[in-house]
């Protein structure tokens, strides 16, 4: 980001410039990841924690419902129609597992099309719908905003780990 450039605020959708950018240490005239600063905008708009500031011709997707490969974390198996907690980017939401499309033997690659769970250490393709909209990107596009937790809403333990599709 730089100081001029055009950009869009999600979930909003409106269009602003960057006035400056500041660091703890002053102005700056450039910012990349994973530098901490303060972006000032040219428009009064109400900016937060979740939000995301991107270039215009390079946003992400902005969807609900998310095709995913995850591995399976913990020995409670995955429970298709089940409702975990999701934590993207900075971002938590919740999501239901709509269905497993199919379990990855790890040791022939082959596609279990008849998987209806994942145990511990497994890897599937899975299909989510979130409560609210993410800011997404293929993961090989961009592992920050491609990536994503799911979590045990009674536990608080993390069962997977997944990369968007």
């Amino acid at each position: 980001m730089k100081p001029g450039d055009e950009v869009i605020v999600l979930p909003s959708g409106l269009k602003t410039t960057i006035a400056g950018i500041d660091t703890a240490d002053g102005e700056t005239s450039e910012a990349f990841a994973p530098m901490s600063v303060t972006v000032r905008l040219t428009d009064n708009l109400d900016v937060s924690r979740g939000d995301m500031i991107c270039r215009v011709n390079n946003q992400p997707r902005v969807s609900q419902d998310i095709d995913a490969m995850v591995c399976w974390l913990t020995d409670q198996p995955l429970q298709i129609r089940g409702m975990y907690g999701l934590k993207h980017t900075t971002r938590s939401a919740r999501a239901q597992v709509r269905d497993l499309e199919y379990r990855m033997d790890v040791n022939t690659l082959h596609r279990d099309e008849s998987a209806d769970s994942l145990a511990l250490n497994d890897i599937g393709r899975v299909r989510l719908r979130t409560t609210q909209p993410l800011f997404i990107d293929e993961y090989r596009r961009n592992r920050t905003t491609g990536s994503f937790l799911l979590i045990d809403e009674a536990t608080g333990a993390t069962v997977a780990a997944g990369m968007m599709l």
